[in-house]
């Protein structure tokens, strides 16, 4: 006898167009970074130290990104071989290196802002400012639910 699967609740097919949508968004950030050589994590992590002018251990900038750190030591090495980032001693933390942004690296992010924003106003088209300020607090609140879904299902 046929077991019939349980059918998808009412936002199944929301949840799909939002996976699609992000692979989307990943395939054309990877095209898009690539006339710069660099991978959008590569982008990514160089965009984060932005922020930190002091630098950032591995561990912070692995939390930053949302991703493992042995992840961020391949691309700290890679970024770091083409004189973009740069590991300096960590005062508090001898066993650490801070990870920093090159004069080369900041040169390289004031290239690439310009056609990254651009970029992403197109990905918008003519949606209006107030949907997607709304959506990105829907997004958040979806996030949210991801993460205690994930917790809950350990």
């Amino acid at each position: 006898m046929k077991t019939k699967a349980a059918s998808p609740g009412p936002r199944y097919a929301a949840l799909i167009q939002l996976l699609r949508t992000a692979e989307e968004l990943w395939n054309s950030s990877r095209v898009f970074f690539a006339r710069w050589d660099l991978s959008p994590s590569q982008f990514n992590l160089l965009n984060v130290l932005t922020d930190f002018p002091d630098g950032c251990t591995q561990t912070d900038l692995s939390r930053q990104l949302i991703m493992h750190r042995s992840n961020v030591t391949g691309l700290v090495d890679r970024l770091e071989e083409r004189g973009l980032v740069a590991r300096k001693e960590n005062a508090e933390d001898r066993r650490a290196w801070r990870v920093v942004l090159t004069a080369q690296g900041h040169k390289l992010l004031a290239e690439i802002y310009p056609h990254y924003y651009a970029a992403a106003e197109q990905v918008w088209g003519d949606l209006p400012v107030a949907r997607a300020e709304k959506l990105v607090t829907e997004l958040s609140i979806i996030s949210e639910n991801a993460a205690r879904t994930a917790e809950a299902n350990k």
